[in-house]
């Protein structure tokens, strides 16, 4: 999601008011947040609307500061509104597809080597997994300023700051469980959730998404992860599958494509080296994986990309890398 603030913000309502936009929309830029899937990457944005579905390899998280947004999710359609804190599994196909003109929202896409570090609920992690929408309205004033210096440390640089900057992250977070929230169903299964989770598996698949995590572009497979989770493969496999509702292919795959769809937005990008460099054996592995998540081979993908309108470079100049 393009940033537009400061004299960017009052350019962008100039050219609406006079007609000159009529409408700007999200377009994927190669520094976006697809391209750091192990990464904690936060915003404090008002945003554009997005003209298709995207996906990435975190846990979203948001506030909406001021107005509301409206996304299409993987199973169902949810309106955020002022004062609403949010999140949902953005490996999951998502779309912010329509807002109030001042919207204004904050947040941050947290990787899953921190999300299962969250003491959240019984089978919470497991339901937002599997598409899932958690929403609470119990929030206060101090949440706008806490995200808008979470977003200042995260972007600082600064390692000691960045790390502060999850740490407060994920205690806000964990504060829902004190208050009321909602968990709105995403396809159809998530009611009937897995149940049965206990807490011993939480670090298991903490050390599991670790592994992954600095490991997802090397020749990978169940044994190798087991093994560096100290366990047997397939209580592994077991324990993952039913903490995220994904294989461990799954999600070394999803993690894969992740960094590949940023790669491909690059101009001099060629799908095999692509391939290549995301961690795939194989240009057919590539094409399957890529075919199941985004609907398109990544040919197509490289080409609608490249394709779209330029956004007007009075919005594109901005501080900091795309979001949501």
């Amino acid at each position: 999601m393009l940033l537009v603030q400061g004299v960017y913000a009052k350019r962008y309502k100039e050219l609406a008011e006079s007609k000159v936009l009529e409408r700007v929309y999200y377009e994927p830029q190669a520094n976006g947040v697809e391209r750091l899937p192990t990464a904690l990457s936060m915003f404090h944005a008002t945003p554009l609307v997005m003209r298709t579905a995207h996906w990435h390899a975190q846990v979203e998280v948001n506030y909406i500061v001021r107005g509301w947004a409206n996304y299409r999710m993987s199973g169902h359609e949810v309106r955020f509104q002022a004062g609403d804190m949010a999140l949902f599994w953005g490996g999951l196909p998502h779309c912010l597809n329509d807002c109030s003109d001042n919207l204004i929202y904050t947040g941050g896409h947290l990787p899953l080597v921190h999300f299962f570090r969250l003491r959240l609920p019984q089978n919470v992690q497991s339901k937002l997994m599997q598409g899932a929408t958690l929403v609470t309205k119990a929030t206060d004033a101090s949440d706008p300023v806490n995200f808008a210096r979470w977003n200042d440390y995260a972007r600082s640089g600064d390692p000691m700051k960045a790390s502060m900057a999850v740490d407060e992250l994920l205690l806000r977070i964990e504060r829902v469980r004190f208050d009321a929230y909602d968990l709105l169903p995403g396809p159809a299964d998530v009611v009937s959730a897995v149940e049965g989770l206990d807490y011993h598996s939480s670090p298991i698949v903490v050390r599991i998404c670790d592994f992954i995590a600095d490991n997802f572009r090397e020749d990978i497979d169940s044994g190798d992860i087991a093994a560096a989770a100290d366990i047997h493969p397939k209580y592994a496999m077991n324990v993952f599958k039913k903490s995220t509702g994904m294989t461990l292919n799954d999600y070394v795959n999803l993690m894969r494509l992740s960094y590949a769809q940023a790669l491909l937005m690059q101009d001099d990008a060629n799908v095999l080296q692509v391939a290549m460099d995301s961690g795939f054996g194989s240009l057919s592995a590539f094409n399957k994986s890529f075919r199941k998540i985004a609907g398109m081979s990544p040919t197509d993908f490289r080409r609608d990309v490249r394709c779209r309108p330029s956004v007007p470079s009075t919005i594109r100049h901005r501080a900091g890398g795309s979001v949501n």
